[in-house]
């Protein structure tokens, strides 16, 4: 029986894919819901197994962009799966004995030339000591192949830039994925007043209670007690008491949430991701982290979904595990709002009137200007500032360890 294995729809909207990679040959034999090949989409590459075992025979090309629906290839279920025989190594014929090369004649040596020949004149001397040649890496000119100073500018201006190092160059496509979020960037610039305000924020309450709990924690809940869990925390507070920030232009209405539907963004063998924490104000600082932990996992292994990756409210993006110092993040739209994470640096600050040096992370947020306005956009950002240098008063009711349900 022959199976036809049509691509199946990644998603509501999503017409055509793109074949990126086929993971089999054609003619191998395939075991039932084994990954045979990884498709683009607009939104996320997903691995396309097989629906049954047999011989397949593929109908697409790598970089073939095709149709949901279409047949991608032919799966013989009928065909039995055989070991691959290693093919023979092939003969090697005897060389005749060759018979015995007659010596050519060695060529009468060029006659020397001298060192008259050769000299440069004091000119040409001072032109090749300053630029490090030889007089044997120069022709001469003049008498009796005497070096003159023309020769020497000559010689110099032949060297042009120093060579030998890899000039090599590669074209490669770009992927589906790769393209649509380049359309999405020149779009996110090119149809939204965006801005960026930028604050800093004292991190020395959140390392201390890291330092206090992290091993519990971990014992307790199998996760590491990270930074996103308190600024996923300080977000979804700050956008409860901001809502525009939280809102959307849909044309000519906005639409306002009353959830919040955090973005992340995480990295994966395609490039960045954002997967979304659905409901992420009802979390709980383990939630948090379990959930960031999950989505990380998916998108490492090439597991997430289209839906997992669809209708988040607002993104926080931490480029600080890179190194990033200070940053612009660029709107991920429809949203109106992203925050971004940075390094965190020990700095000097004031704190009750004595600097003193303490760990200072920078934080931005890019916003939206034709939706939230400044007042919003900077009340925001002050609130997920104070939630973060407060986090036991504001984020914890005074109760660290029920927080973190320990």
């Amino acid at each position: 029986m022959i199976l036809e294995m049509k691509v199946p729809s990644p998603g509501e909207s999503i017409k055509e894919v793109e074949i990126a990679t086929w993971l089999v040959k054609d003619g191998d034999y395939v075991e039932k819901d084994q990954a045979i090949a990884e498709v683009d989409s607009d939104k996320a590459t997903l691995e396309l197994p097989a629906e049954a075992s047999g011989v397949i025979t593929l109908k697409a090309s790598e970089g073939d962009t095709v149709a949901v629906g279409a047949v991608v290839c032919l799966i013989d279920t009928a065909a039995a799966k055989t070991a691959a025989v290693a093919p023979a190594a092939p003969a090697v014929a005897e060389k005749p004995a060759e018979a015995p090369k007659a010596e050519a004649p060695k060529p009468a040596p060029a006659p020397a030339t001298t060192y008259a020949a050769q000299a440069p004149s004091p000119a040409a001397r001072k032109i090749l000591d300053e630029k490090n040649l030889q007089p044997s890496d120069v022709v001469g000119t003049g008498k009796g192949g005497r070096i003159t100073k023309d020769d020497a500018v000559n010689a110099v201006a032949s060297m042009g830039t120093p060579t030998g190092g890899n000039r090599g160059s590669e074209r490669t496509k770009l992927s589906m994925l790769r393209r649509k979020v380049a359309e999405r960037l020149v779009s996110a610039k090119n149809e939204t007043a965006m801005l960026t305000t930028f604050n800093e924020v004292d991190m020395t309450n959140i390392y201390a209670l890291r330092e206090q709990y992290k091993d519990e924690f971990k014992n307790k809940h199998g996760v590491g007690l990270g930074f996103m869990s308190f600024f996923t925390k300080a977000v979804t507070r700050a956008l409860q008491l901001y809502p525009d920030v939280n809102s959307m232009i849909d044309g000519q209405e906005k639409i306002s949430y009353n959830f919040c539907d955090i973005s992340v963004a995480v990295s994966g063998p395609k490039g960045l991701m954002v997967p979304v924490m659905r409901n992420a104000e009802n979390l709980s600082f383990r939630g948090v982290e379990a959930e960031i932990k999950r989505l990380a996992l998916r998108a490492r292994d090439g597991q997430i979904t289209v839906d997992e990756m669809t209708g988040g409210t607002f993104t926080i993006s931490n480029g600080g595990v890179f190194g990033s110092m200070l940053s612009t993040p660029i709107i991920n739209p429809p949203q109106s709002g992203i925050l971004g994470m940075h390094n965190v640096v020990d700095r000097p600050i004031v704190r009750n009137g004595q600097i003193v040096i303490a760990p200072v992370m920078y934080v931005a947020l890019s916003y939206d200007h034709r939706i939230i306005d400044g007042r919003e956009s900077v009340g925001f950002l002050v609130a997920v500032k104070e939630a973060l240098e407060n986090p036991v008063a504001i984020l914890m009711d005074n109760n660290p360890k029920k927080a973190l349900e320990l």
